[in-house]
């Protein structure tokens, strides 16, 4: 499966491809492809044009470690390091949840509304905290309960050139009168866990994706602390799972924000619940 010092990039990516398709691996092209493309240095487009290309050896090698990899569902972002979302790259690892497009709803709405300040709950990898800081140049606190989490973060802002424009705390608040508050918190139940992607269960941080029993769990923790934590907020902005719209929004308007909308993302879902005071 692995290519060799014989293999041309045709060959290789065609056994990568059926090993990986063997191993329920969703998208097996597209992986194997971005895969040979971090190890040989080439871009994909470059690869596709040149199918009958010799594979390096080192890069072949490299190529079928990453592989190997994969076949055991670690994700594509883990391999890499990194994952891109919106206009910035970031470094991921195991210490943090990867970035997902529809967390860039998140994003949109701090866009729209163009704040001054803002607070991050639960910031992972910095993801959102950067790219609003980045976006519209509010000044943004970060808040994570996970110091390895906070370490990623950190390192991502400076990577990014942006650390003077994000503090970042342990914890989950930190008090103070915010524009705007956008947290992705974990929202999976306890009983959806098991049913995950391999991907999701065996690899990303677990903590960062179950809420509890119910799923509800850390937005009602975190509604219900904001004014006992000296936390005052001119809006909302909450990423919740399928099906939960509906019992965050009465959530977010019983903490006080009486403008409650819902954002869905690309495939439909509500996905962002918007309240306003």
């Amino acid at each position: 499966m692995a290519a060799t010092a014989a293999s041309a990039v045709g060959e290789a990516l065609g056994a990568a491809t059926d090993a990986l398709a063997a191993a329920g691996v969703d998208s097996p092209r597209l992986d194997a492809e971005i895969l040979l493309a971090e190890a040989s240095g080439r871009d994909r487009a470059a690869l596709a044009a040149d199918p009958d290309a010799a594979v390096d050896p080192a890069a072949g090698r490299e190529f079928g470690a990453m592989v190997r990899r994969r076949l055991r569902r670690e994700p594509v972002a883990y391999i890499l390091g990194r994952k891109g979302f919106r206009r910035i790259e970031l470094r991921v690892d195991p210490r943090v949840l990867i970035p997902r497009p529809e967390t860039e709803l998140l994003v949109e709405v701090a866009v729209e509304l163009a704040p001054a300040t803002v607070l991050d709950v639960g910031t992972g990898s910095g993801a959102v905290a950067l790219a609003i800081a980045d976006e519209t140049g509010a000044r943004v606190t970060a808040t994570d309960t996970s110091a390895p989490a906070l370490d990623v973060a950190r390192a991502n802002a400076q990577a990014l050139g942006i650390a003077d424009r994000v503090e970042f705390f342990a914890g989950t608040l930190q008090g103070g009168r915010y524009d705007l508050i956008v947290a992705n918190l974990p929202y999976v139940s306890e009983r959806e866990w098991a049913s995950l992607a391999p991907e999701i269960r065996d690899h990303e941080p677990r903590p960062a994706l179950v809420s509890g029993a119910t799923g509800l769990e850390a937005f009602e923790e975190l509604l219900t602390a904001l004014s006992p934590a000296g936390v005052e907020a001119g809006a909302a902005a909450l990423e919740v799972g399928a099906g939960q719209a509906g019992g965050v929004s009465g959530l977010v308007e019983a903490a006080g924000f009486g403008r409650v909308e819902r954002r869905r993302d690309l495939a439909g879902i509500e996905r962002v619940v918007v309240g306003r005071r």
